[in-house]
């Protein structure tokens, strides 16, 4: 190779290089994000810079840059993502098979969607398109559909969607089409959803519009018969002082509801995401009995989806009084222990019937962390004053002066801390 051929290969890679550094400083700077504005971080090989997102949607979402987008693939933590433009629509497709997302509050198990498609145009500062969610079988049918539109400002993308009134049992086949109990399962009803999302918050509210949800096949009616393995039945009323405490405690819509509360689970996903942990549950008492006589406590998004189906079915098959009972027969009481009549044996000496009004308090406010509680109640001596009072406050069926009295009682409360059990 001579001397004037090295050069001019070398002048070429020098240009090369120039030409691509260059790029890379324009595309840097036209994307840079201004002071104050949403950003994220772009990586090009080695190479990464901040961007400020609202510009970048935008000019991914502009119709001389869009189109160049078509066919092309980005790789992101809910799945790859496909693009596609649509001349006609003039209108970007995106399509993620499979995505899953996090969902906290349903588990520590991300929800897979086997198909996820949306579609996006821009006027503006404000976006627009259709949803849709296909379970494995694709067929028209069986899709889920929906509208969105967003707002862009610099700081955020405000994000609504409203999707459509469909059958549930197709809702199931989307989220969780592996469940044993679709098999045998008759599922009723319909689920309409409406829903807001903030980003780069990442926080939202929902609002679920469920109507004649129904459930048979599970044979749930077989529970009528059914016996504890927790010792012996407390055989407690409805209006006992521990049955009352429980629902306090634990689901006060529980003569109300049908095996679900939408108002709860709403407040559940509401109070959940705002540090990414569970603090509060929205499940019924019979959800409860659903995860301690099937299900199990799997943290997941599916055995809640399952937890649901039984729920439901039992309050058809089962009725709220044989429900309670169950529920108080099996629910855990700290330890190894469970049953409310084991407990109020164990605890206070005596058959659960014949509990004194604070007692009963005491015990339905252990059941939310029963094994947290009975550590606290040993090493305390006591349980949570706070707790104990607000499940008083929430007793219903009781006079303003037994009210009171509980309250007084509840406040004096210091029972002898329980022994290890041997």
């Amino acid at each position: 190779m001579n001397k004037t051929l090295r050069s001019a290969i070398y002048g070429l890679l020098a240009l090369v290089v120039t030409a691509a550094i260059a790029i890379f400083l324009i595309v840097k700077f036209a994307l840079a994000p201004a002071p104050g504005e949403w950003r994220g971080t772009v990586k090009a090989g080695p190479l990464s810079f901040e961007v400020g997102m609202p510009t970048a949607v935008r000019l991914a979402t502009s119709p001389w840059l869009a189109p160049h987008l078509d066919g092309h693939a980005l790789d992101t933590r809910f799945g790859t993502v496909h693009f596609a433009w649509k001349y006609e629509a003039g209108a970007l497709e995106l399509r993620c098979a499979p995505c899953t997302v996090e969902v906290p509050a349903l588990g520590t198990q991300p929800i897979r969607v086997e198909g996820l498609l949306a579609t996006v145009k821009r006027d503006g500062n404000t976006l627009t398109g259709i949803l849709e969610a296909t379970p494995r079988s694709a067929e028209a049918s069986a899709v889920i559909h929906g509208q969105w539109e967003g707002r862009l400002t610099p700081k955020n993308l405000l994000l609504s969607a409203d999707i459509k009134d469909a059958p549930i049992a197709r809702w199931y086949a989307v989220l969780a089409p592996n469940l044993p109990e679709l098999q045998r399962a008759r599922i009723g009803g319909t689920l309409a959803l409406r829903g807001q999302v903030a980003l780069p918050e990442g926080t939202f509210a929902v609002a679920p519009v469920v109507s004649q949800f129904t459930v048979e096949g599970l044979g749930t009616e077989a529970m009528l018969g059914a016996r504890t393995g927790c010792g012996a039945p407390s055989k407690l009323a409805n209006d006992s002082w521990l049955a009352r405490a429980v629902i306090a405690a634990e689901d006060q819509r529980f003569f109300s509801h049908a095996g679900y509360d939408l108002a709860e689970i709403v407040a559940s996903l509401d109070n959940n995401q705002k540090d990414g942990q569970t603090k509060r549950g929205g499940s019924t008492l019979t959800q409860q009995l659903a995860k301690l006589l099937v299900t199990g406590s799997d943290r997941t998004a599916e055995r809640k989806l399952r937890e649901l189906l039984y729920a439901v079915e039992m309050e058809q098959t089962l009725g709220k009084a044989r429900i309670l009972q169950l529920y108080l027969d099996n629910a855990p009481w700290g330890g190894n222990l469970c049953g409310a009549e084991a407990a109020a044996r164990r605890y206070f000496k005596r058959p659960a019937r014949n509990l004194e009004p604070a007692q009963a308090v005491w015990l339905a406010a252990m059941l939310h962390k029963p094994h947290a509680v009975l550590e606290q109640w040993r090493r305390d001596g006591r349980i949570d004053p706070d707790r104990t009072r607000w499940v008083a406050e929430s007793v219903r069926g009781i006079s303003r002066n037994q009210r009171e009295a509980l309250l007084k009682s509840v406040a004096a409360a210091k029972f002898p801390a329980p022994e290890a059990a041997p």
